[in-house]
């Protein structure tokens, strides 16, 4: 006999019993829900127990979720303080940087201020000089040692003329031209300088070497007098340089004299004073006095 087509399956079966379960289920939340709505029409202070409960219940994980706000919170301004301090830190080391440079400029000029001021002096107290002008090149890469000067034959600079600085002598005019002129320098090795100690006249002379230094030659030979340290200015013996100009320091002693450091380094003075030859001015003073004691003598014949 064929089975009856209106048999269930069991999927059927199973959805009947999840049916039914959802009812009871759904029953027994509004019977709960209308007891706790007796309750708390008749008996309010029930119902804020059992909020209590509930709230004691979930406390530890609010507290929790607070306590993890918090953290994040001061673990975000961490980072933003930390992100601002390299900021700052940058913002402060260029500051320095900047800093510095404008106080390397300060004292460049400063020191050029200070140069310029015994340039001033040396011109005040010292014999009229032709010109003050400026080093504006020089000779570092040959075996020469020459100068280049801003200013010449219409500055009224010539041949021969001595060259110095506040510090000392620097060298020579050796040739010049219509707004410049060539020094030799005292340190090459074709300059020769009669010299004398300062402090008790030894006369020597003083060759440059080529390599920034002199060699200083006694003219008077036998026992070295000479010790490290000793300063040496012109004594102008040839009446090109003036007498009692600085020109070096002694360094180091030989047998026939010794080797001295110059004193006015040209790499470190870019202005110089142009002056006319010791003789030229002597016997530019001596004509000079001549004539005074003529014209006083003039009313007198």
């Amino acid at each position: 006999m064929a089975p009856s087509s209106n048999r269930r399956s069991g999927s059927s079966r199973r959805a009947q019993y999840t049916t039914f379960i959802g009812y009871l289920v759904g029953g027994a939340g509004a019977v709960v829900g209308a007891t706790f709505l007796i309750v708390s029409i008749f008996n309010p202070g029930f119902m804020s127990t059992l909020q209590g409960v509930s709230s004691d219940v979930v406390a530890p994980a609010s507290r929790a979720a607070a306590e993890g706000k918090a953290e994040s919170a001061d673990f975000l301004e961490a980072i933003s303080g930390y992100l601002d301090a390299g900021r700052q830190n940058a913002e402060l080391k260029r500051e320095i940087e900047q800093a510095k440079v404008r106080l390397v400029e300060a004292d460049g000029i400063a020191e050029e201020n200070a140069r310029l001021k015994a340039l001033l002096g040396l011109m005040a107290n010292e014999p009229k000089p032709v010109i003050a002008a400026r080093l504006i090149g020089s000779s570092s890469a040959s075996t020469r040692r020459f100068a280049t000067l801003g200013a010449g034959a219409r500055e009224g600079v010539a041949v021969g003329m001595p060259v110095r600085s506040p510090r000392g002598l620097v060298g020579r005019v050796l040739s010049v031209s219509d707004s410049t002129a060539r020094v030799l320098l005292i340190t090459d090795t074709e300059s020769l300088v009669p010299v004398r100690r300062a402090n008790d006249g030894i006369p020597a002379f003083a060759q440059g070497r080529g390599d920034g230094t002199l060699q200083i030659r006694l003219i008077n030979l036998g026992i070295n007098p000479l010790k490290r340290g000793d300063t040496f200015v012109t004594s102008g013996s040839g009446g090109l340089y003036r007498p009692n100009t600085p020109i070096a320091i002694v360094g180091t002693v030989t047998n026939d004299g010794a080797i001295a450091y110059v004193l006015s380094n040209p790499a470190s003075n870019d202005y110089v004073v142009v002056e006319r030859m010791w003789a030229t001015n002597s016997s530019s003073g001596q004509a000079a006095g001549e004539e005074q004691g003529a014209e006083a003598q003039a009313p007198a014949l």
